[in-house]
């Protein structure tokens, strides 16, 4: 929750500090915006990006299969003969037991780690790609700040730009063209 309050604080902040400025200091200021997500779902590469990701999730989705299948079955063997064994080799088994369900837990999480890890991997250049058509585009027009229209949690900061706005802020479709979308 902190983590989703804290860049729309900081915003709020950016922009106090705007309201503050006396306006002679602030009147060249342009400010443009972006839909960097929009930009990554268009370039050709982000399908191939997209697929070797499914790929490798699926593997590991797989991984993560085979190894709840074997905890599973190690639990019906252990129910199985549990009223045949003693109270010391239950206690065993189920000490056992619980500590392959931790490292199942454990595995579980290591995976979606290597997947966040690898999808940072894949998209990565693209982002980085991205980010320097914005600059690009950016000193070309003469901006002074590009915000992104979106958190990374996909909570929206521009709330509301006229047409008149859009055409002269935002910098979606530059950026685009500057990358050869």
């Amino acid at each position: 929750m902190l983590t989703r309050i804290l860049p729309t604080f900081f915003l709020c902040l950016f922009f106090i500090g705007f309201a503050k400025t006396p306006s002679g200091q602030a009147q060249g200021l342009e400010i443009g915006y972006v839909d960097p997500q929009a930009i990554l779902n268009k370039m050709p590469e982000m399908k191939a990006v997209q697929q070797r990701l499914q790929n490798f999730a699926e593997k590991k989705r797989e991984e993560l299969t085979a190894k709840r299948q074997e905890y599973q079955q190690q639990i019906t063997a252990y129910q199985k003969k549990e009223s045949v064994i003693s109270e010391s080799a239950k206690q065993k088994e189920e000490e056992r037991l619980g500590q392959l369900g931790a490292e199942l837990q454990q595995f579980q999480t290591e995976l979606q780690q290597e997947v966040e890890q690898k999808q940072q991997e894949l998209v990565g250049p693209l982002l980085d790609q991205i980010d320097t058509a914005i600059g690009t585009v950016a000193n070309d027009r003469g901006l002074a700040y590009v915000l992104n229209t979106t958190t990374s949690y996909g909570d929206v900061i521009i709330l509301y730009a006229s047409d008149e706005a859009q055409q002269k802020y935002d910098i979606t479709e530059q950026v685009m063209t500057e990358l050869e979308i």
